[in-house]
């Protein structure tokens, strides 16, 4: 078992987002998951990313505030404990249309299907 704590959490920079601090919660590191990655995605009021797609699937769930998703033109309000699946090479734009703090988890798989190394 690999436990990390939330003071441990090394911020990134993730391509085409502003607005957001992002902080990997697990992911990359020996002993830490085959498959994935998480992440803690922070989008202060006008934060947002995209409109852009990756080659991956991706899963996001809301923990607090909101989340609005647009795909294909139409816009999704994910809240608290709501969460979506992106599927691979899907475009989609997220904005925090909201006055709060929008946290996010954002579980990733890594590029090549297993952790590097």
């Amino acid at each position: 078992m690999l436990v990390k704590r939330f003071t441990e959490a090394e911020s990134y920079e993730a391509p085409n987002h502003w607005g957001v601090t992002g902080l990997r919660l697990q992911g990359f590191e020996d002993g830490g998951p085959e498959n994935q990655w998480i992440g803690l995605s922070q989008f202060l009021p006008g934060g947002g990313a995209g409109p852009d797609s990756t080659p991956f699937e991706k899963v996001y769930v809301v923990l607090e505030g909101e989340m609005t998703i647009t795909v294909d033109g139409k816009d999704t309000v994910l809240g608290a404990f709501d969460s979506c699946t992106i599927p691979p090479n899907e475009e989609r734009k997220i904005e925090n249309r909201s006055n709060h703090v929008c946290k996010m988890l954002v579980v990733i798989p890594y590029p090549n299907g297993k952790r590097p190394g």
